[in-house]
């Protein structure tokens, strides 16, 4: 007794020609499915713009690297990035500066930067609240923070 068995190419075609069928539009020329913008890859929502510094914060920009934030749309979602190196003498939570006008994060945005290793920590955590402000959490009295490099900073905003 001989079997007849399907290859998976002829599967394949047969599953592809089912849908085509059914629509009558080919599948090439198809609109993804909650296909919203129709620009491909990443834009720039907001280009790289100074992050406004806080009076007597302690906070010294990087000579050459001054904080930034810029806004980027990538399939969809928007990220606050970061960039830029600051100096500081944190013993607790402090603030870094503030998000230029046209950045204002729907909702608490949290992401992590590169900081001065010390006792073998060598991350930070940064975040952005609704009013724009940039706070650094997880310094200690016992383990100051001297430098942050902000160019790790990617979080989804909206």
């Amino acid at each position: 007794m001989t079997q007849h068995s399907a290859s998976r190419r002829s599967l394949l075609t047969a599953a592809l020609a089912v849908p085509v069928a059914a629509v009558g539009v080919p599948l090439v020329t198809a609109a993804p499915a909650g296909a919203v913008d129709p620009v491909d890859g990443c834009q720039t929502v907001v280009p790289w713009t100074a992050i406004v510094p806080i009076p007597d914060s302690g906070v010294t920009p990087g000579p050459g690297s001054p904080p930034q934030a810029r806004v980027i749309r990538l399939a969809g979602t928007e990220f606050l990035q970061l960039r830029g190196l600051l100096t500081c003498t944190f013993t607790g939570e402090s603030p870094i500066g503030t998000l230029p006008g046209t950045i204002r994060p729907p909702k608490l945005t949290r992401g992590t930067a590169t900081r001065n290793n010390n006792q073998g920590i060598n991350a930070i955590r940064v975040e952005a609240n609704t009013a724009g402000l940039i706070k650094v959490h997880g310094p200690q009295p016992s383990n100051p923070v001297t430098w942050i490099q902000l160019d790790s900073f990617s979080a989804v905003m909206r």
